[in-house]
């Protein structure tokens, strides 16, 4: 509607005229209040700034109230009020105005609510996926912990001694095997004194009858050393070959007694 059609209608010209005494009425009431509250604060100047105590704390509040109704006075002053006519195609259009920027603030809140919403979303993938691999090689582990469990044997008493009865009774072959391995060797290159290879002790010629191998002397320090380990000491006897006992000696097989140098030991190796 034009300002000639409101000038010419005599109901808007009515309203304009109303409006403008309330304007007036407001305004006076105003400055009426305003004098009010300037001839408080010139009193309230007046007594000073002292230390309010337990008693004036109602005095306190009533000056910070003053206070800030003067701050809201002189904003109020500041502004001048916008007359709002009470026609009906005015007031349609302010309604929609206003319904417009609270649309416009209801979009931009529904934005941020679909943006949170998203970035919730995407998280709560993420963890499910998280869940999901934990569940995963929580199974797994499950699976070979069953594995495993099936896997394991109770062991016997019987079956233990059964198994390390096997394995005494290799033990002892190999070590059969290796002494006669060892003799074999001993008899080819360290035969007795009269020449004769792979001899056995009762083919031995008179002159050597009472001597004996050095497969058999290192099996008297052998046994020596392993049947009474406190004392591994053997004299020597008239049957050992001197030849024998000095290779012994000299290549730290054997070795002598600190004090009796008349007998002897196996060194040893084993520990």
């Amino acid at each position: 509607m034009s300002v000639n059609q409101q000038d010419l209608d005599p109901d808007s010209t009515t309203d304009m005229e109303d409006i403008t005494d309330a304007e007036e009425k407001l305004i006076k009431e105003c400055e009426e209040l305003w004098k009010d509250m300037e001839g408080c604060q010139k009193k309230l100047s007046l007594v000073g700034t002292e230390t309010l105590t337990d008693s004036n704390a109602q005095l306190s509040l009533l000056i910070m109230q003053a206070k800030c109704l003067t701050a809201e006075l002189s904003q109020w002053q500041k502004e001048s009020p916008e007359i709002i006519s009470l026609n009906e195609e005015v007031l349609v259009t302010l309604g929609k105005e206003e319904f417009q920027k609270l649309r416009v603030d209801l979009e931009l809140v529904l934005s941020t609510v679909q943006s949170k919403n998203e970035k919730l979303k995407e998280d709560l993938e993420r963890e499910q996926q998280w869940l999901d691999e934990q569940q995963q090689i929580l199974e797994s582990l499950n699976v070979l912990h069953n594995k495993l469990k099936q896997q394991v044997v109770t062991f016997s008493e019987s079956r233990v001694f059964d198994e390390l009865n096997t394995k005494m009774h290799d033990i002892k072959e190999y070590k059969e095997k290796l002494l006669i391995t060892l003799g074999e060797f001993l008899e080819d290159h360290f035969p007795l004194p009269d020449g004769n290879v792979k001899k056995k002790k009762k083919n031995v010629k008179e002159s050597t009858a009472q001597l004996i191998t050095l497969h058999e002397i290192l099996e008297i320090l052998i046994n020596r050393l392993f049947d009474v380990p406190h004392d591994p000491y053997i004299k020597i006897r008239d049957s050992f070959w001197p030849p024998y006992i000095e290779l012994l000696l000299r290549n730290g097989i054997a070795l002598r007694h600190p004090e009796d140098p008349t007998q002897i030991r196996l060194e040893a190796f084993h520990q």
